[in-house]
């Protein structure tokens, strides 16, 4: 196995149509990334073989482990793209296998729709609302405490990685996936956000809710931010019961 070139096996599809494997071969550079092999690709779309292809499709932004849009699944592993080294892929010239993300709808090649974890967001109200858009002056306080079990689940930024990883997030399933359950916790323990807490608790008993998970916790195993995912679902479970158990005395 030559160290002069990168080899990547792609495979490529479009639409729920038939998937098909194709393999390129670029020049191997110090430090490159998955996302700088497909530029390469993308540069001169012609198969190890000698055929003419297309250039590869895939989504990048911010290209430093932040937007979450370079999901793809790597030698068997989701990850991002923009922070998988070469180096450690193909250490010795190793074949790095690139596949899109099976739980959402392919758009083409390594593209996917992942407008199911936005719909998963809406439905949770996973944000925290304001009263337009004015100067409201400082708001309040949290406490060095709060701050520092809140900061893990802010760098959530919606990738997939969990999700993909999750054994009953699927097709069949209306999961709503771990990744909205740990921002209902962060957005509930917000001063402002807490305000809109019920109705977080109320869409996360609902139907895909947190009684549809499986407790796999394969999801904290591929998680690039590292964040305590299925603490939050153990947390978000007792705020839950207490809520099926005793929210009738909130009601009026």
């Amino acid at each position: 196995m030559g160290l002069d070139t990168v080899t990547l096996k792609i495979r490529r599809g479009e639409g729920p149509g038939p998937s098909r494997w194709e393999t390129f071969k670029v020049p191997r550079r110090p430090m490159m990334n998955v996302v700088s092999c497909l530029l390469e690709v993308q540069k001169n779309p012609v198969t190890a073989d000698g055929k003419a292809s297309t250039p590869v499709q895939w989504d990048c932004s911010c290209l430093e482990e932040v937007c979450g849009a370079c999901t793809m699944v790597i030698n068997g592993r989701v990850r991002q793209s923009c922070s998988a080294l070469v180096k450690d892929l193909s250490p010795e010239g190793q074949t790095v296998v690139l596949e899109p993300m099976s739980k959402f709808p392919r758009v083409r090649d390594l593209v996917v729709d992942r407008q199911r974890m936005f719909d998963a967001l809406r439905k949770t109200r996973a944000w925290v609302e304001i009263d337009g858009t004015h100067q409201l002056g400082p708001g309040p306080r949290v406490s060095q405490e709060d701050q520092e079990v809140m900061y893990p689940l802010s760098r959530c930024m919606t990738c997939g990685c969990c999700v993909e990883a999750c054994p009953n997030y699927n097709d069949r399933s209306a999961f709503l996936g771990p990744q909205v359950i740990s921002l209902a916790r962060l957005y509930n323990m917000h001063p402002s956000g807490s305000m809109q807490a019920s109705q977080r608790l109320d869409a996360l008993m609902g139907v895909g809710g947190i009684a549809d998970c499986g407790k796999a916790q394969n999801c904290a195993e591929v998680c690039p931010k590292a964040i305590p995912l299925t603490e939050s679902i153990a947390v978000l479970g007792r705020e839950t019961l207490k809520r099926a158990l005793f929210g009738w005395l909130l009601k009026g």
